[in-house]
């Protein structure tokens, strides 16, 4: 049997792909050590989503080990060997602000986690598909110094502008600009990727991924925005604003419209490729706009404020351009948009805190 092996299974992109690719017909061995607690606390655990997985999937095989640990991951890969045919790689430090409290646990993370898995890729099953889950913070800060305009709920690119249409694509640079050492580790991660692509031959592709977003998501405060502002709006507790006048626009991607896109990519593979993957013009929203809505779920106002110093190396402005892979994979489509995404994490917000009282 095919085996897909996906970090981060826990979490809200590899929960995602362990249900589709489980649902595929293959066995899923799943790579999660609850990091995620470590890095936000109590409240931010992928336990209870572990748990469900174990008991929804009887051929769900869990493995709670650390990516950094090359000797445990390697007795991984070499007990399926050549049945692993994925790889998909959606373990991380995933925060701007907690990789600069501990920048050496975050480069050991993102980037020698994910050289980890690659090396034991090519030598345990390089017929494999490998596929990384990225970011759009590869390209550091360079989105700010689009031309942008101030409008009463957004910044907006101008119109007369190349990016204007469909958002920004694969050719922006990721050089000389102001990353956050979160965006340099996964750069490195990334660019990895691609050269184990483009000089080993591996089938490997780097989705660069706006806002991920989800009933699953375990929103925290440094991470995983649309869940945790949800999760304020649901719970009274209290949300902040930084900077850019909550303007800043987001484009937000479900994961099960992204892991959809894996499953086209693992059935038709490529070489080192790179993927801008988001909610493009078909999913977007300035924070301001999020509140709006999330007000609208709850019939009550947030509780709310706002802080003048935005997160360092925080865009403006991200939509993705999502034609490259659009036209690489014509039949791939959208299932969630903005308001279905955001009724689905409020519902499900809702259901886990009944659970629990």
């Amino acid at each position: 049997m095919s085996v897909a092996l996906i970090t981060g299974s826990a979490g809200l992109i590899g929960s995602a792909a362990t249900r589709l690719f489980a649902a595929k017909g293959l066995d899923v061995v799943g790579v999660d050590n609850d990091m995620r607690r470590y890095f936000f606390g109590e409240e931010a655990s992928t336990a209870w989503s572990r748990e469900r997985l174990e008991r929804e999937l009887p051929r769900y095989v869990h493995h709670a080990v650390d990516i950094r640990d090359r000797e445990a991951l390697e007795r991984v890969f070499r007990r399926h060997g050549r049945d692993i045919a994925a790889v998909i790689h959606a373990a991380a430090q995933p925060s701007h602000d907690w990789a600069a409290r501990e920048p050496q646990t975050d480069f050991a993370v993102n980037a020698n986690g994910t050289l980890n898995l690659l090396e034991l890729t090519r030598a345990a099953c390089p017929d494999a598909v490998f596929i990384f889950v990225s970011t759009n913070k590869v390209y550091g800060d360079t989105p700010n110094r689009l031309p942008l305009d101030e409008q009463g709920t957004r910044y907006e690119l101008e119109e007369s502008h190349p990016y204007f249409p469909h958002g920004i694509d694969e050719s922006m640079s990721i050089d000389q600009n102001l990353h956050s050492l979160f965006g340099v580790s996964k750069a490195a991660a990334d660019l990895m990727v691609q050269e184990f692509g483009r000089y080993f031959g591996l089938r490997t592709a780097a989705f660069r991924a706006g806002c991920l977003t989800g009933p699953d998501h375990a929103g925290a405060q440094l991470h995983g925005f649309l869940a945790y502002l949800v999760k304020c709006a649901v719970t009274g507790e209290p949300y902040t604003v930084l900077g850019y006048k909550g303007k800043q626009v987001r484009d937000n991607i479900h994961a099960v419209d992204l892991v959809e896109a894996f499953w086209h990519f693992f059935q038709a593979p490529r070489v080192g490729e790179v993927y801008n993957i988001g909610g493009s013009r078909f999913s977007n929203c300035s924070m301001l706009e999020a509140i709006q809505i999330a007000e609208g779920l709850t019939g009550r106002p947030m509780d709310w404020s706002y802080r003048e110093e935005n997160r360092v190396g925080d865009h403006v402005w991200w939509i993705s351009d999502v034609r490259k892979f659009q036209s690489h994979y014509p039949e791939w489509r959208y299932r969630y948009g903005l308001e279905a995404m955001l009724r689905e994490i409020h519902d499900g917000i809702r259901e886990r805190h009944a659970s629990q009282g």
